[in-house]
């Protein structure tokens, strides 16, 4: 890979791990119902379950795609689904304030690792990557040099995104402003279906 190609990863990396998506907007609702330290294993469930699912696409998982087309309607029904009922768990939480530490369970590693399968961001984000960044004659390499570099740089977008839950909590003194809040969030989490369904 050349060092122009290189720093084109690096931006695409970037760009596609700070901007709003499913697991960002998740990670920033778990940040300001649960804090950092329960937020973690979530955290590293979204990082290191990207990288693992890049690399997957990378060895020839996207082949199947190319090979039953129908596969893409059923992971955008399921992903919709899911997404939904994500979104409706979001809405309805609404921990006391005084407990919010010790009540509710946040995504455990697996939870959010397995969670990038029906991520429909994920899934753009993997298959762009391996396409624009991974010679076909470079298959291997190219594949563990993109997610190592996605693995680089998405861990501290989505701990930055978590971070700024946690501090948006400061406001959320009063279960009401918890309960707007994590409706906004439920509500932002739908609009990025957006895509899927035009």
């Amino acid at each position: 890979m050349s060092f122009e190609l290189f720093l084109s990863l690096l931006g695409f990396s970037f760009v596609s791990s700070i901007t709003p998506g499913p697991n960002n907007l998740m990670l920033m609702a778990s940040g300001a119902n649960f804090g950092m330290r329960r937020t973690m294993p979530h955290m590293m469930g979204v990082g290191l379950g990207f990288v693992f699912m890049v690399i997957l696409v990378g060895l020839g998982l996207a082949g199947l795609f190319e090979q039953f087309p129908i596969l893409h309607t059923v992971l955008k029904v399921v992903s919709v689904a899911y997404l939904l009922w994500l979104a409706w768990k979001i809405a309805t939480a609404a921990p006391k304030i005084n407990t919010v530490e010790e009540t509710g369970k946040p995504f455990t590693f697996l939870q959010a690792a397995a969670f990038q399968w029906v991520n429909p961001k994920a899934w753009t984000m993997a298959i762009t990557a391996i396409t624009f960044y991974v010679a076909a004659d470079q298959r291997i390499w190219g594949t563990l040099l993109v997610a190592f570099v996605f693995g680089a740089v998405n861990i501290p977008c989505i701990t930055l995104w978590a971070w700024m839950g946690k501090q948006v909590r400061r406001v959320l003194n009063t279960p009401k402003r918890l309960r707007i809040f994590n409706f906004i969030m439920a509500l932002l989490l739908v609009l990025t279906l957006y895509p899927i369904l035009m």
